[in-house]
């Protein structure tokens, strides 16, 4: 037996990977149901390889009693509205939004990193996905702090258009074409140019200077991994359509040599360790678009603190950033606690 699946936001660039990857993992489905608002009502989106074609159905309208799993990819306004209603009819949601991951009775999750912490669900019925850049973050971190015990983490960030959704990835292209035709390049949905740029800005300021995706990553990367870590991250939109892209340092509290993180990075789940010092010997955003992997490169000791390593991290931020990290929750969610059959 499968289970009765429901995708919120089913159009966008999130939904649709929700979509693909669903099929892709052959996620057990009795039934599944494309949901989006208004205005995309009445189209048809696929359903995988198979040429199965979903009708799109209005989210106002929706009633999500006997469902099992909603996948949300609305954003926090619709996801506001309606994942408490399909919470409160028995439907178990996992959400892409930022809107619950902070909130003390809804589990933040990421399978590779913390799993058990996914059996305080029935609190709200609702379980968080993290931000992308969060997520391929403690995956790297996660198999090395369990080894040496994380005391600090600087990152930097050199993040896709795609996190900025459609809207994003069209403004990258049309701003590239219409400097190369002499046409002029104004921002609409960036503060400034994003062609041939990078922009040192996502998401809103805080007073203390930080932008809020900053914040992000501070704040979920002690939810999910350790409240006791100290991490700093510097946010950058680059002109890459798809894959964000981090240079991380890390100060360790015990010893803890680059052979061997690269031995442990080799084996930990959901990493693929990369890492030839010669050229091309590392992956860029390019190679690692559809791919189910973070990306481990460039692991060196830095000598500037007792016990640091720095190293690079590549990850699909369509994928493990958000639509396959929260497949993965519905997976082990039907491991550990809605086994059908």
């Amino acid at each position: 037996m499968g289970y009765r699946v429901v995708v919120v936001g089913a159009t966008g660039n999130v939904g649709r990977e929700m979509l693909n990857i669903l099929a892709e993992r052959e996620f057990p489905i009795d039934e599944i149901a494309a949901v989006a608002s208004a205005r995309s009502t009445g189209d048809e989106i696929e359903f995988g390889e198979s040429g199965k074609m979903l009708k799109v159905r209005n989210i106002e309208h929706f009633d999500f009693a006997g469902w099992d799993i909603a996948l949300f990819a609305a954003g926090s306004g619709p996801t506001k509205e309606h994942a408490p209603r399909a919470a409160a009819a028995g439907c178990v949601v996992i959400d892409n939004s930022s809107l619950y991951r902070m909130d003390p009775d809804v589990p933040l999750i990421v399978p590779e990193v913390n799993p058990e912490a996914i059996d305080g669900y029935r609190r709200k019925n609702i379980i968080a996905n993290p931000n992308c850049s969060t997520a391929q973050l403690v995956v790297a971190l996660k198999p090395l702090h369990d080894a040496a015990r994380i005391r600090r983490v600087v990152v930097a960030t050199y993040q896709s258009v795609s996190g900025a959704g459609k809207a994003g990835m069209d403004e990258l292209f049309e701003q590239s074409r219409n400097i190369f035709v002499g046409d002029p390049a104004e921002p609409r949905t960036f503060t400034k140019q994003i062609a041939f740029n990078v922009i040192p800005h996502i998401d809103v300021f805080l007073d203390d200077g930080s932008t809020k995706e900053e914040w992000k990553m501070v704040v979920e990367t002690k939810k999910i991994l350790d409240p006791k870590i100290k991490v700093v991250a510097t946010c950058v939109r680059v002109p890459v359509f798809v894959g964000h892209s981090e240079a991380i340092t890390i100060e360790f509290e015990d010893e803890i040599s680059a052979k061997k993180a690269q031995s442990i990075l080799r084996e930990a789940p959901g990493v693929m360790l990369v890492d030839k010092r010669e050229d091309g010997g590392y992956v860029t955003p390019v190679e690692c678009v559809g791919e189910y992997a973070t990306f481990v490169s460039r692991v060196r000791e830095d000598p500037t603190v007792e016990n640091g390593l720095a190293l690079w991290c590549v990850s699909d931020n369509l994928r493990k950033g958000a639509a396959l990290n929260a497949v993965q929750i519905a997976e082990l969610l039907g491991r550990r606690h809605l086994q059908k059959g």
